[in-house]
């Protein structure tokens, strides 16, 4: 009785390999893009309690801060440099899908500065006063999940999420 493989019997083993490698690379990249926006989600929901302390420390006022910065280097009057004293670590201000804008600015977010330096309860946007939860104060800074996970925001109410919605109410 000999021992081994014929070559047939390895090529189709080889075969079987590359289908389910096939399969399951997609899969599993989409499982990781996903479990990437939860964790982007989840920062989010750090920043939102780290701007919570800065809004009773202040007045319910939110810090009059630019919208983000082009480098390191452009200016400290942003989010990150706000917020730092209120987070854990840097790592709060970096979405893990985002693998440029934080290593070159500090933060994979931009702030809606429509709100810098108003008092919470009057923030408005587009020239219409809507639901806290529907006035996005924080975003992703690019479509870092891609179409199908979309663009993480935090809201004025600081709950965290990717719907924004733009619904216009009509007579």
């Amino acid at each position: 009785m000999r021992r081994g493989f014929t070559v047939t019997e390895l090529v189709v083993v080889v075969g079987i390999m590359v289908a389910l490698a096939g399969v399951g690379i997609p899969i599993f990249t989409g499982m990781r893009s996903t479990a990437e926006s939860a964790k982007c989600i989840t920062r989010l929901r750090g920043l939102g309690t780290a701007l919570e302390s800065y809004l009773s420390e202040n007045g319910n006022f939110f810090p009059r801060i630019k919208m983000g910065r082009k480098s390191h280097s452009g200016g400290n009057n942003v989010l990150e440099e706000v917020l730092s004293p209120y987070v854990d670590g840097p790592e709060v201000f970096q979405c893990p899908s985002d693998h440029a804008d934080y290593q070159k600015t500090g933060s994979s977010y931009f702030w809606n500065h429509r709100a810098s330096g108003l008092k919470r309860t009057k923030v408005v946007m587009m020239g219409m006063s809507r639901g806290s939860s529907k006035i996005p104060l924080i975003h992703d800074k690019e479509a870092y999940h891609g179409d199908e996970n979309g663009t993480n925001f935090l809201f004025l109410d600081l709950s965290a999420g990717k719907d924004l919605d733009f619904d216009v109410e009509t007579e």
